[in-house]
């Protein structure tokens, strides 16, 4: 989990200030006309976006004039869909000569008899403004639960600032380039970064969505590359299996090194409160799991007691601003990163504080016991040790499956 370097101090609680009260005027806002158009679409597919950073940048020849395919793998079903594209951190405009969305059959390729173009307007191109993000005509498509999908996107004008998702943890293809058809591109170069990539909506007004907003174990640090078992992946796998529950998705906005109160990686969980969770559609419960980075960067016992402090009263206006939207929220407790690079008394003890208001405070609807879950019984500081990705701080492949198995699955069969 990287983070911006610098102590949390009394500018930060004027951030947090500020934010709380974005939150409290879209909360209180009355629903516009367009919301009508929102009542059967659920989004499927999600990822949080962020300003790419330079390190992670797309490699040469870059995305002008190319094309590049994309995996995501779906949560739900459905036979009409939608496409959410973004350039939101750009700082000038983009366009997109061609967008197609097919089958992912592994690595590059694609099943061409599923290949459809994406339409915007009527048209196969579309430009996007700095800061926005536009969502496609609706297009026929066979969609199955959990099935692997390629974005495929030549690019034609970019943006030096770029708008992504770096921790895909899914490789991704750079062909030199029209080639938004091939069946497969064995000669492109291959990134594990998404680009521009923000959704995927089904037509499917019997499900609901939930989004979990987290940090970089939310995001999968320490599943698998390609595998697609990051904790939220797990999750909608047992939704899947549960007859009940099959039409829930479940919608990834995790960042890594995202702080709940102050930009470190990404925009803070309060600042992107709006976008990652208020305009995905067909939201009926949120999951917390976030507030790590927040605590493992504190130093002495004074910054401590502030971030405490910070947390509850960013937790307490997610969860009103959720609920004065008929939105469900779930409170996950914050894992134990003892012997870590966070590892501090002072930290240690924020954790369990905040812990223990998750846990007693009664504001969140249910409490997700995921410190109960995975800690060591011989050493509750520490993550268990068939859990840990070798960091102390994240879980492995194991400990993302042993997040999603201590989730009550009847925790989502009641939608308002």
């Amino acid at each position: 989990m990287r983070v911006k370097s610098g102590a949390f101090n009394h500018g930060a609680l004027r951030q947090i200030f500020v934010l709380l009260m974005a939150l409290i005027a879209f909360a209180c806002s009355s629903e516009k006309p367009s919301d009508i158009d929102k009542k059967a679409w659920v989004g499927t597919w999600s990822t949080a976006q962020q300003l790419v950073e330079p390190g992670n940048m797309p490699p040469e020849p870059g995305l002008a004039g190319n094309t590049l395919r994309q995996i995501v793998r779906v949560s739900i079903g459905g036979t009409e869909l939608r496409a959410r594209l973004s350039n939101e951190f750009g700082n000038t405009a983009i366009t997109l000569n061609a967008v197609h969305l097919a089958i992912a059959q592994g690595g590059s390729t694609i099943d061409r008899d599923t290949d459809t173009r994406v339409l915007f307007n009527g048209k196969p191109h579309v430009t996007i403004l700095p800061g926005e993000a536009v969502v496609s005509d609706v297009f026929p498509f066979t969609l199955l639960p959990r099935t692997d999908v390629a974005f495929t996107i030549h690019f034609e004008q970019m943006s030096s600032d770029l708008t992504g998702h770096p921790g895909s943890r899914t490789t991704s293809y750079l062909q030199p380039g029209l080639a938004v058809s091939a069946a497969e591109l064995p000669d492109a170069i291959t990134t594990d970064h998404w680009y521009i990539i923000a959704g995927i909506e089904v037509n499917a007004p019997a499900a609901a969505a939930v989004v979990i907003l987290g940090d970089s174990i939310t995001d999968g640090r320490g599943s698998g590359t390609n595998k697609q078992n990051r904790w939220p992946d797990e999750l909608a796998r047992r939704l899947q299996q549960n007859t009940d529950t099959r039409q829930i998705a479940v919608l990834n906005q995790g960042i890594g090194g995202n702080c709940v109160v102050r930009e470190c990686l990404g925009p803070a969980a309060l600042a992107r409160f709006e976008r990652d969770l208020l305009k995905q559609n067909g939201v009926q419960w949120l999951i917390i799991l976030e507030g790590i980075n927040d605590i493992g960067q504190v130093n002495g016992e004074d910054e401590a007691a502030e971030v405490v402090s910070g947390l509850i009263t960013a937790y307490e206006h997610m969860i009103a601003t959720a609920h004065a939207h008929n939105i469900r929220a779930y409170g996950a407790t914050i894992l134990p990163f003892g012997g870590s690079f966070y590892d501090a008394p002072e930290r240690a003890l924020a954790r369990q504080k905040v812990n223990e208001w998750i846990r007693t405070s009664g504001r969140f609807d249910a409490v997700i016991d995921l410190d109960a879950a995975l800690r060591d019984p011989n050493n509750p500081n520490q993550l268990l040790p068939i859990a840990d990705s070798g960091d102390l701080l994240h879980p492995n492949e194991q400990g993302h499956r042993m997040i999603a198995e201590a989730i009550d699955l009847t925790l989502f069969l009641h939608k308002d």
